[in-house]
């Protein structure tokens, strides 16, 4: 691709498309993504801080 910073992508859409929210993350599932990534528990919640359900 050309300039190197392009952005290319192929989308498709629908009418009856929904959009939906993903609910808040609780801190069992925040330590178990940490350990299935194999990343401290402090840098997956740095990455997920929106979207915790706890403070």
């Amino acid at each position: 691709m050309d300039p190197p910073a392009s952005v290319c992508g192929i989308y498709f859409a629908n009418a009856n498309s929904k959009y939906f929210n993903v609910g808040k993350i609780s801190k069992d599932q925040v330590e178990d993504y940490a350990n299935r990534k194999n990343m401290s528990f402090a840098e997956i919640e740095k990455w997920l801080a929106p979207n915790l359900n706890y403070k």
